[in-house]
């Protein structure tokens, strides 16, 4: 089971839509997923000790061997030729037990280190997905998708860092041990590194932080821009935007080069101090064990124990205060990675049964995107189940907000969206359903929402369809796009329904793409269908045939449609007119053209464009 991060404080720097947790948090949940794996954290723990231990053991045995070779030469020894073998097979069995151990420490390691990751990419990926929209909005795609790809890839390839950072830590504190076994004085001696290496990560640390974390505030930035370029292609093309946009990701792409320069430069001034380091702690050691064999106090072996012992460690101190550069970029990617994880999830509502037919009632309706500046005041408005209401207006009359509020995908600043089951319908009890606080995943049961914006997953073209409806049979997904109107072109796909689209798949057109997802919205099969502009991005053909296509799929079906095209609002049952967040008319197509207010207006430019003809 997924151990999913509980909420905590994050760090979330003003005008910050997306937090970055603290050091402190990002530690507990990066423990929290690893002792939800309970089994592998003994069994890493355990096998990185014995491994330790042999490590250790083999220098001290050498010592050993060097005082018993020491006392042969000089008297001939007690210990004599039969306790050298036993030195030498305690050696042998040393680096055996070490090699075995090591490699199962590091496999260990490394597998609990890939669950802990991948439990932390279920978790950034749940809450990314079911951010409240107004957030996303605010952070930016480039920031989300960062966080949920970029970040967590980082975080992932460093585990098998990570592994080795531990199995190190482990050997330093078992090395330390056996400095005390052999003399106290030797040890000491090797703690004259200390300071060295304390200056060192004084320096470093308190630098390190801030820099990673900049180099991955800006490679966000730079992804934002980048996935600005290439979704906007169409308007970056209308308005011969491509030396702007190429100038934007230059810019954000030299900044983001600058930063991993600067701390890739922190860190060469590092590695030269731990180089520093080695070299005094090794002096230490040799100089404190001359004094202790001249004074008699400890033997040769035990100082030669000592210097390889130190010897041995070079490695993994290296290890542990070298790997601090990259432990620093995978703690930077972590703590983003915790801070959209650990986002608090909005209380939710269980819903009911899903009912055949919903009335929309929609009372006081206020939203602003910004403190003071409402893009809709005080709507009021009824759909009757089985009816059609398109809503019309100028560009930032507030259309998409109401559409947005009503699918449940926007929460409102004030007032409320109910959908009223019809009573005696399947499921219909008659009592109100407040969209917002409702259960996402009931929510989709009752309303789908489709914008002009429509995505194409990679797969085959079934299993795009079969998103929308995982039960459903290739019978039915023929039957709905033969009623959909989409069997067609289908047909015509060069393997049909095993046609592989999406990203380096087939092509679609955007017509095309837009139909997908009238079909998806039939085969959800909700009884509310909210339509924003799904028709806006086909040419004039292929509006026509994505009108009919609407027209098919709103049939006795209640519908909000954000119409694109006023033909589109002339077939709905009735018109409800927006201007600065208001609706200001409200009726069926004949009435609001006779009535001559701003819908009016609005369809005689229409028809005097010849648009109305299309």
């Amino acid at each position: 089971m997924s151990a999913t991060p509980r909420p905590t404080a994050a760090a979330e720097p003003a005008g910050a839509a997306l937090p970055v947790a603290p050091g402190g948090a990002t530690a507990r949940a990066a423990w929290r997923a690893a002792r939800a794996h309970r089994g592998l954290l003994v069994t890493s723990l355990l096998t990185a000790v014995v491994a330790s231990i042999g490590t250790t053991a083999t220098p001290v045995l050498l010592g050993r061997v060097v005082d018993a070779v020491a006392a042969l030469r000089e008297d001939g020894g007690a210990f004599g030729s039969t306790g050298l073998v036993a030195l030498f097979s305690a050696i042998g069995a040393a680096v055996l037990v070490t090699a075995v151990f090591t490699g199962l420490s590091l496999r260990q390691v490394e597998r609990l280190g890939a669950v802990v990751a991948a439990d932390l990419r279920e978790g950034c990926v749940e809450r990314a997905v079911r951010m409240e929209a107004g957030r996303f909005e605010r952070a930016g795609a480039g920031d989300v998708t960062t966080r949920v790809t970029e970040d967590i890839e980082l975080f992932t390839l460093s585990v098998p860092l990570l592994a080795h950072v531990v199995t190190s830590l482990i050997t330093v504190v078992v090395a330390l041990a056996g400095f005390v076994t052999l003399d106290w004085r030797l040890g000491l001696a090797f703690l004259v590194v200390g300071p060295v290496y304390a200056l060192g990560l004084r320096y470093y640390l308190p630098k390190a932080g801030p820099l990673y974390g900049a180099e991955r505030a800006r490679s966000s930035e730079r992804s934002r821009v980048l996935l600005e370029s290439i979704h906007g292609r169409r308007t970056v093309h209308a308005y011969r935007m491509a030396p702007v946009q190429s100038a934007r990701v230059e810019e954000t792409s030299a900044a983001a080069l600058l930063a991993g320069i600067r701390a890739q430069r922190l860190a060469m001034r590092f590695g030269l101090t731990m180089n520093i380091a080695e070299g005094v702690g090794l002096s230490g050691v040799l100089a404190c064990g001359f004094l202790l064999v001249r004074g008699d106090l400890a033997s040769v072996g035990d100082v030669t124990a000592a210097a390889l012992l130190f010897h041995r460690l070079f490695g993994p101190l290296g290890m542990l205060l070298m790997s601090i550069d990259q432990v620093q970029r995978a703690a930077a990617a972590l703590a983003r990675i915790v801070g959209i994880a650990t986002l608090p999830v909005p209380p939710v509502r269980a819903g009911g049964a899903t009912p055949d037919a919903v009335a929309v009632r929609v009372r006081g309706l206020r939203h602003a995107y910004s403190p003071g500046h409402d893009v809709l005041h005080d709507v009021d408005l009824d759909i009757p189940a089985g009816t059609s209401l398109a809503v019309v207006g100028e560009s930032g009359a507030g259309k998409t907000t109401l559409a947005a509020i009503v699918a449940g995908v926007l929460p409102p600043v004030a007032g409320t969206v109910e959908l009223v089951p019809v009573a005696g319908a399947a499921g219909g009890d008659g009592a109100p359903i407040a969209v917002v606080g409702l259960d996402p995943d009931h929510l989709r049961d009752v309303v789908t929402m489709v914008s002009q914006e429509s995505h194409v997953f990679a797969g085959t073209l079934r299993a795009d369809l079969l998103l929308a409806r995982p039960a459903a049979q290739d019978a039915q997904l023929v039957e709905v796009l033969e009623r959909i109107g989409a069997a067609g072109w289908v047909r015509a796909l060069p393997s049909g329904l095993d046609t592989v689209v999406g990203a380096s798949g087939h092509p679609l057109t955007a017509a095309q793409e837009q139909h997908l997802a009238l079909v998806r919205v039939a085969l959800r099969d909700a009884p509310l269908v909210v339509l924003d502009e799904a028709t806006a991005e086909a040419n004039s053909s292929g509006s026509r045939e994505l009108e009919r296509a609407a027209a098919r799929l709103l049939r006795g079906r209640t519908a909000l449609v954000v119409a694109h095209r006023l033909t589109q609002a002339r077939a709905c049952d009735r018109i409800a007119v927006m201007h600065e967040g208001v609706v200001v008319e409200l009726g069926d197509h004949d009435t609001l053209v006779t009535a001559g207010g701003l819908y009016s207006r609005l369809w005689a430019a229409w028809s005097a464009d010849g648009a109305g003809a299309r």
